[in-house]
């Protein structure tokens, strides 16, 4: 389904739902770009997405030890610490924060605080080294200027920024489990990204992120030997829901075409 025909429905559904500012989807199959619409190679705040790659290095360095350990305490202090970043009138499933979570909660309902305190566990310089052997972005990591918030924020709106194209790659080497970091802690991510089987029985992964003025959903589907990986980017102009959510509902309509296909074939839409 096109942009259009997409945001129409949506407008129909959130009247407040308008044109998309920036779009790009782009997939891959058997190391090939298949599909590529838009501008996928502007770099932006990867948001939510970036516990992803969090999970992998959280798993990694010990940190993290299975899907559902270790249990993280929601305590007073965090609450001050997520004060900032905490909307549940805008964003409803930021209720879900004020309790403890497991690494697969924390993904299931993108618990901010839970990436916070992995962060700071790492530490800034542990975080930068797993950063450049992802080769993750501009792995910038330095937040907001003046405000020494790297390990809190810089992956919201802030200095970290990803293209779609280095997000689909990314995403590529976790599905193949190729990334330069165990197969366990590949393993331990790939089952908390694990979505739900969408048209014709096809299984997905994946992670939306964003706000209201952007947002991601980056991923893959699989089905017999078939995966595909695809990162989908979109700034809706106007929006009643997240831009991870418009974006992940874009993103399985840009698939349909590709899992209908036998196999790779050359699609560039610009």
């Amino acid at each position: 389904m096109k942009l259009r025909n997409f945001l129409s429905i949506v407008s129909f559904i959130f009247p407040l739902a308008a044109c998309a500012l920036e779009h790009c989807f782009i997939a891959k199959e058997n190391g090939q770009i298949v599909k590529q619409i838009g501008n996928c190679e502007q770099r932006h705040s990867p948001c939510s997405t970036f516990k992803v790659p969090l999970a992998v290095i959280g798993f990694e360095t010990n940190i993290l030890t299975s899907p559902y350990e270790p249990t993280f305490y929601f305590t007073e202090e965090i609450k001050k610490v997520l004060a900032p970043y905490y909307a549940p009138d805008k964003y409803p499933m930021m209720l879900f924060f004020e309790r403890n979570h497991t690494p697969a909660t924390w993904m299931q309902y993108s618990v901010i605080w839970y990436s916070q305190e992995i962060t700071k566990k790492l530490g800034m310089e542990k975080l930068k080294v797993n950063l450049k052997k992802l080769n993750y972005g501009n792995q910038d990591i330095s937040g907001n200027p003046g405000k020494n918030d790297g390990l809190l924020s810089s992956w919201i709106y802030s200095s970290l920024q990803i293209s779609p194209l280095e997000q689909v790659n990314f995403i590529e080497k976790l599905s193949n489990r190729t990334l330069p970091f165990s197969k366990s802690a590949q393993e331990n991510t790939v089952k908390i990204i694990v979505l739900e089987n969408i048209w014709d029985n096809w299984r997905l992964y994946g992670k939306t992120g964003g706000g209201m003025d952007g947002g991601w959903f980056i991923g893959w589907v699989e089905k017999d030997q078939r995966r595909i990986q695809f990162a989908q980017y979109i700034e809706p102009q106007k929006s009643l829901i997240s831009g991870g959510r418009l974006a992940k509902e874009l993103a399985k309509d840009n698939l349909i075409s590709l899992m209908l296909q036998r196999g790779p074939e050359q699609i560039s839409m610009r």
